[in-house]
């Protein structure tokens, strides 16, 4: 069996799916009929970052944030490894509680945790660059429940789940495969790790997160990365960037710190990310929930570096605010831009790569609620410097859903932000002199060379929007926003193919996964 990573030929964009081929007119006739998939690279932002706290503001979050390290402490519960590491690294461990002496953490992420690392696709056109000026979108991750205009709301299946994969796939702007992008909870929770793994290795070429719901599972994921990339590469290189979430406030719990010490150690990426409702997980203000979260990835990211030092790490944060009034999670509000946008800084001045931010929203369907409130999360993301979006598409009910539609609307944005981190272009082209020179004073550019020869490419194009007349609107239907991105999920389910795949390797895994499954009983816990 070959163990080296699978590539994908590929002609304008579309991976070869290894489908024989008519000869002749009726070859040329269904080539163009076939949907061509164009995939973007990951971005690389030529647009100045978004900034909140000046020098003396940004100490003043460290200083406090060592405080709360040195003074209050963070729970480490049920992983003694990673007090005993602690121990002998310095710090004061009482029980599960360890106290830092002011500078620990952060020196031991500086002196080894990478400022950037490369995560490898099983088609090396899909590498993405993890941190410095690069900005890489994955879809929404973890929701129970699935939601389209056909059904309603319900719970998620392992179809669903293998729908939103595909989508991920075939949408352009989406640089990542994602993790957990619904619950199949029609699957034993024991096992479904193993399904969800196997359906991004077998539905896409695009990186993917791994599974964090038990070391084991951990260990799943690793082993099934060595069968699909082969054991030398993964281990001298990342192949998996997971999601590794402190229980806040100040605790880091087993099940986490067990994926996390599995991860680090095979040299696969970890995010260590606070999960903050502000008023609930950390204080009401911007300040003090910034200095709990620095000390929460201090002690999360310095925890992978004592596991392996030079394991690739992300300063992750995940803030929203609540209803003071009814508790519940609000989102596309101003308080966690602040915390995004400064948590950004704090994390380059830690020198590791950063992760918020989405396309967040609290509304259960996708109504102008959702847009609103997405567009105010996402955009200030971009804005941020950040570097991992997880939740880029798809996200509805505070996370509880994925809704079909809402992932085509998403989607559609994320283009909209690839083409704005751009910039300006300032070349001759750009200049458009010989344009203004053509047309002079007094007459329209529609005609001139310069449009002609640009009119495909000069602005975005969005496949939601409608810029059509009334009457044309009307003629065609009447359709909304979500209508209409019910009908383009649709096509392009309907449309997907599978990138190729090695048969020996897709074997491999799929032995594998029978082997794991016939081991143990189904479980749901």
């Amino acid at each position: 069996m070959s163990t080296s990573p699978s590539t994908s030929e590929a002609v304008e964009g579309q991976p070869v799916t290894g489908r024989r081929t008519r000869g002749g007119a009726d070859a040329r006739r269904a080539l163009r009929q076939k949907p061509t998939i164009v995939q973007n690279p990951y971005i690389v932002r030529n647009i100045p970052l978004v900034t909140v706290l000046d020098e003396e503001g940004l100490s003043i979050i460290e200083r406090n944030a060592d405080t709360i390290l040195e003074e209050v402490g963070i729970e480490f519960r049920d992983e003694p490894e990673a007090l005993e590491l602690w121990k002998k690294a310095g710090a004061d461990v009482k029980g599960t509680r360890i106290h830092f002496p002011r500078g620990l953490a952060r020196s031991i992420v500086q002196k080894s945790a990478p400022k950037q690392y490369i995560q490898h696709a099983r088609n090396p056109e899909r590498n993405v660059q993890i941190g410095g000026n690069a900005t890489v979108f994955a879809p929404v991750y973890g929701p129970p429940f699935v939601r389209d205009l056909d059904n309603g709301r319900r719970y998620a299946t392992i179809a669903d789940f293998q729908n939103f994969v595909k989508l991920a796939y075939m949408s352009p702007s989406i640089h990542h495969s994602g993790g957990t992008v619904c619950e199949p909870v029609d699957l034993p929770v024991n096992k479904r790790h193993l399904d969800m793994v196997y359906s991004h290795m077998k539905l896409s070429d695009k990186p993917f997160m791994g599974s964090v719901t038990a070391p084991e599972r951990a260990e799943d994921t690793v082993e099934m990365a060595k069968i699909l990339f082969g054991a030398d590469f993964v281990a001298k290189n990342t192949v998996i960037t997971s999601l590794i979430n402190a229980n806040s406030p100040m605790v880091w719990d087993g099940t986490m710190l067990g994926a996390m010490k599995v991860y680090a150690r095979n040299n696969q990426a970890c995010i260590t990310t606070p999960f903050i409702l502000a008023g609930a997980m950390s204080p009401v203000t911007a300040a003090g929930t910034l200095a709990q979260v620095l000390a929460e990835v201090l002690a999360g990211a310095g925890t992978s570096q004592l596991y392996n030092p030079g394991a690739p790490v992300i300063f992750g944060v995940f803030a929203s605010s609540i209803s003071m009034q009814s508790g519940a999670p609000t989102f596309g509000t101003p308080e966690p831009t602040l915390v995004s946008l400064a948590a950004a800084q704090l994390a380059r001045r830690l020198g590791i790569p950063f992760r918020t931010g989405g396309s967040l929203c609290g509304s259960k369907i996708a109504d102008a609620q959702a847009a609103y409130e997405s567009a105010q999360t996402l955009l200030p993301t971009l804005q941020a410097g950040t570097n991992f979006v997880l939740h880029g598409a798809g996200w509805l009910e505070g996370g509880l859903s994925a809704g079909y539609e809402k992932f085509i609307m998403d989607a559609d944005q994320l283009g909209m932000m690839q083409t704005l981190a751009k910039g300006i272009d300032l070349s001759e082209n750009g200049q458009a002199l010989d344009a203004i020179r053509e047309v002079g004073p007094g007459s329209h550019f529609l005609g001139c060379a310069h449009t002609q020869a640009n009119f495909e490419t000069a602005f975005y194009r969005s496949n939601i929007a409608d810029n059509n007349s009334f009457e044309q609107w009307e003629a065609e239907g009447g359709l909304d926003a979500a209508q209409r991105a019910n009908k383009i999920y649709k096509r392009m389910l309907s449309e997907y193919e599978a990138p190729t795949l090695d048969p020996a390797i897709d074997e491999a895994l799929q032995e594998f996964i029978a082997k794991k499954k016939a081991a143990t009983p189904d479980s749901n816990v």
